[in-house]
């Protein structure tokens, strides 16, 4: 027996008319004749006399629509009750920069989700992008990174949008290396130090309403004369662990990740710039359970790894 069969009986049955059900319907009615006379060969009983007056119930059709009306009833019940009891998905998305402690408070996050459904995502990249998308491409949180000098125009823009920013942390960039690295022994690392060596450095600056060249220029110095353009953070630790003539500068990384990577971590006195992580979001956004969840990781990674 057909359902959709049923449900097609029970409005001409209501309306009494094959063309008033067909327009109610949106079904040329041929199609809903046709479909009534399988139900009634399916269930071995007449439904409708048809007539010139219309189509009128036959007395076991109308017992016949009384059971069909039951039968529709408590299968719409059924799907409601299970819908509206099914476990909605949660969903948590986030851009940031390739900064390793933020990776690890996102790991530590990842052991908090419960078994409820969850879709997340977590794309690194810069602080152009990660503006970008959450403007434009459904990210609901973002966490930016410039340099102290820069914040006038980053904060101009934050507000031209309404983003809501918060200050994680700030902090100078330190050395990361090979443990093998001549650097690692070092007791002081100047800028001359590095001159002979290949810097590994991320190529993606961006500062609002400054040109890309003159951005550029103050943070990719020409004092070093050798640098690799890397994206992607794997891949940067792998020629750092790999090739002792790298460096590469770096916001604080957690000391397992470093051994993991046989890499070391060290000052150079002479750097005094100071960079800023901000987390952002759009003003008229609610934060969720697991926002929430994840901004105190945040917090208490920073805490671990970014104090000095």
């Amino acid at each position: 027996m057909n359902i959709l069969h049923m449900k097609y009986a029970i409005e001409v049955a209501e309306v009494g008319s094959l063309s008033k059900a067909a327009e109610i319907l949106l079904i040329a009615a041929p199609n809903i004749s046709r479909s009534i006379k399988e139900l009634e060969a399916d269930i071995g009983i007449t439904i409708f006399d048809r007539s010139a007056k219309g189509m009128e119930l036959t007395p076991e059709g109308k017992e016949f629509i009384i059971v069909a009306k039951d039968i529709i009833t408590r299968i719409e019940n059924a799907e409601k009750m299970y819908k509206q009891g099914a476990r909605q998905k949660q969903k948590f998305s986030i851009s940031v920069p390739r900064a390793s402690y933020i990776s690890e408070a996102f790991a530590d996050f990842s052991k908090k989700l419960t078994d409820a459904p969850v879709e997340i995502f977590y794309k690194e990249t810069n602080s152009q992008h990660t503006i970008k998308n959450i403007l434009e491409h459904d990210y609901k949180l973002g966490v930016i990174r410039y340099a102290e000098n820069y914040e006038k125009y980053f904060k101009s823009m934050l507000d031209e949008k309404d983003m809501v920013y918060e200050l994680v942390t700030e902090f100078t960039y330190s050395l990361v290396m090979s443990v093998d690295s001549p650097l690692a022994s070092k007791e002081t690392i100047t800028f001359d130090d590095l001159t002979d060596y290949i810097e590994i450095a991320h190529a993606d600056p961006y500062v609002p309403l400054m040109p890309l060249s003159k951005v550029i220029k103050e943070e990719l110095p020409e004092s070093i004369e050798k640098r690799i353009f890397v994206f992607e953070r794997a891949s940067q630790f792998d020629l750092l662990s790999t090739n002792p003539k790298t460096f590469m500068w770096v916001s604080p990384i957690p000391h397992p990740l470093l051994n993991r990577y046989g890499l070391v971590q060290r000052k150079c006195e002479e750097n005094k710039k100071v960079y800023k992580d901000y987390i952002i979001y759009k003003k008229d956004y609610e934060l969720t359970t697991l926002d929430h969840l994840f901004i105190t990781e945040l917090f208490e990674t920073k805490r671990k790894y970014c104090s000095d």
